[in-house]
């Protein structure tokens, strides 16, 4: 589990995830996908994720949306359950909302750096 994950342990049937907010409430593990929304939550907020600022004049928001995700275990049991709230980042517009994309790369030179450092102090690489 990474920093950030919103997980509940519960299980249940093979129920379908919720599509919408709504959804997640009207369903029988509603209470478990509030707990999984806030942990997502208070993750974003220890994690520093965005910064509250005012809208400027004529900027349109961009929008958000809640994701549901039922994991399962080898038996196929609901083991827990993950909210994510992420950002309607399709309704952007280039040269508007954003004027340039990033993302991370890592140079071959840097991975076999990485390699000859392990091998220095004899760590294991498994694969």
């Amino acid at each position: 589990m990474g920093i950030g994950d919103g997980l509940v342990a519960i299980s249940d049937d093979h129920k379908d995830d919720p599509l919408t907010i709504s959804d997640a409430m009207k369903d029988v593990d509603s209470k478990a996908w509030q707990q999984a929304m806030d942990l997502e939550m208070d993750s974003m907020y220890s994690n520093q994720v965005w910064e509250l600022v005012d809208l400027p004049e004529g900027v349109k928001p961009i929008g958000c949306k809640w994701i549901y995700k039922r994991k399962r275990g080898v038996a196929g049991r609901v083991e827990t359950y993950k909210a994510r709230l992420v950002a309607k980042g399709y309704t952007q517009k280039e040269g508007i909302d954003y004027e340039e994309t990033f993302s991370p790369v890592a140079m071959l030179k840097s991975i076999c750096i990485l390699f000859i450092i392990m091998l220095q102090y004899l760590f294991n690489i498994y694969y």
